[in-house]
């Protein structure tokens, strides 16, 4: 199979970031982006979107990063920027079990809207606001992966912001969710004989019809760091 990417160019993804909006969404995107934590930043209006590049397993990537408003008040604004997305963090604070219960929510108006299989698809769930105390938390790894295996999803993290932990790596890991299934549907086209493949065009991942699986989830250990502030990040 010839790969007709020159190696001087990075592969372009879309990651769409949904979730409640106290979840801490834009404190998420600029962390990794910028490295730049502001507990008192405002709700987005809309969409923000920002671009960071990064490498992952020897492979270049420029992540085009889309933070979306978590108000229903902005469906009408978030929705259309949907198409496209290659990535999809769905989003949740580890504080605030019912922006954990709004996942499903989140899941289903994405699907909704970006029509495509939601078992081809990379979806990565990510915690937010991990430094918190345990005494504030309200959602457990444990009910966190229960409801990943129920939807499907093999990528779980909890990340904070405000300290970094886990946050650059949680994109690295949505990129390999991608990667997965970039390739499983590579191995499908060449089982169909199409010996060339154009990595500078995206690929339809929702053409593979062989469900992908992948072994492990995040489960980083909880910071126990004392902050009574519930910062929006």
């Amino acid at each position: 199979m010839t790969n007709m990417r020159p190696p001087s160019k990075n592969i372009l993804l879309k990651v769409v970031i949904l979730g409640d909006g106290n979840v801490g969404k834009s404190c998420l995107m600029n962390r990794f982006v910028s490295n730049y934590f502001d507990a008192n930043s405002f709700h987005t209006i809309g969409v923000e979107f920002l671009n960071k590049d990064i490498q992952v397993d020897q492979e270049r990537f420029t992540l085009q990063i889309w933070d979306t408003a978590g108000q229903e008040r902005f469906r009408a604004l978030r929705t259309p920027f949907y198409r496209g997305t290659d990535i999809c963090l769905l989003t949740y604070a580890i504080n605030d079990r019912l922006s954990f219960r709004a996942l499903v929510s989140w899941r289903d108006e994405f699907l909704r809207y970006y029509d495509v299989n939601p078992d081809h698809f990379p979806f990565v769930v990510v915690g937010t606001k991990n430094d918190l105390p345990p005494a504030q938390r309200e959602v457990t790894a444990e009910e966190v992966s229960q409801w990943c295996q129920e939807h499907h999803i093999t990528a779980y993290i909890e990340t904070s912001a405000k300290t970094s932990e886990n946050v650059a790596t949680a994109f690295a890991l949505a990129v390999q969710q991608w990667r997965k299934l970039e390739r499983s549907t590579e191995r499908e086209l060449r089982a169909q004989g199409q010996d060339t493949i154009d990595l500078m065009k995206s690929v339809n991942l929702n053409a593979n019809r062989n469900r992908f699986c992948c072994a492990g989830l995040g489960r980083p250990t909880a910071n126990t760091m004392q902050d009574d502030d519930d910062y929006p990040n």
